[in-house]
């Protein structure tokens, strides 16, 4: 393996508290009980729509009234968009060994470039991360191999010859689509209904946390880069 590519939220990045302060906070301005953080976590790889729902679970999301508030939720997250998000712990000394090394890593996440961009950012990353393909870089998002391929093109880096990190079942779907080994991040925001069982994922890995992320790419990539 030449490469590693990780999905974004849950994977590479612990945004979760962030969007737990916003949500609870929208909870209040309307004057209900707060949405368990828990739950909040499980519904980040679904998108702001997703969360916002948990706050406004009569309105329709195609109500305008919803997506009032879908846009302010997006305001306030791209105005603080790293008030308490940071790597997952570990995963600074696995890119830094990645970049030591003169292996290239990257981001296809199916977040919007504007706060993919401004996330990496706030974290220093954005010299860092070899390649960063949003939606709006392709015509079909994940689950589909497109966003995948073309990472791999950006790097010059057959696909078969990346890692895939991922913790949804579209990340996995598209990284085996795209013939790329596939690892599934359970210490991620594994959705509620997808959670119970995941070697149904079908990804070649299960990580339950960073330390064993590090050991499964300093087998397969570290090692054999030195």
């Amino acid at each position: 393996m030449k490469a590693v590519l990780f999905d974004l939220d849950g994977t590479l990045i612990d945004t979760a508290a962030d969007f737990v302060r916003i949500i609870q906070n929208m909870c209040r301005d309307k004057g209900v009980t707060p949405v368990e953080a828990n739950l909040i976590r499980t519904q980040v790889s679904e998108g702001a729509r997703a969360m916002v729902k948990l706050v406004y679970p009569e309105l329709d999301v195609n109500d305008p009234e919803f997506l009032q508030h879908r846009q302010r939720f997006l305001d306030i997250y791209g105005a603080d968009i790293a008030v308490d998000t940071d790597l997952f712990a570990g995963m600074y000394p696995l890119l830094d060994e990645l970049e030591a090394a003169q292996i290239p890593w990257g981001i296809v996440t199916n977040k919007p470039r504007w706060l993919s961009e401004a996330l990496l950012k706030a974290l220093n990353l954005t010299k860092r991360c070899n390649v960063l393909v949003c939606p709006e870089d392709v015509s079909n998002t994940k689950p589909d191999p497109e966003p995948m391929y073309l990472a791999a093109q950006q790097i010059n880096i057959a696909p078969e010859d990346c890692i895939y990190v991922g913790d949804h079942p579209r990340d996995i779907d598209a990284g085996r689509a795209a013939n790329m080994y596939t690892i599934l991040a359970a210490y991620g925001y594994l959705p509620l209904a997808h959670k119970d069982d995941l070697t149904a994922w079908q990804a070649d890995c299960i990580v339950n946390d960073v330390a064993e992320l590090h050991q499964k790419i300093q087998q397969m990539v570290l090692s054999a880069s030195t």
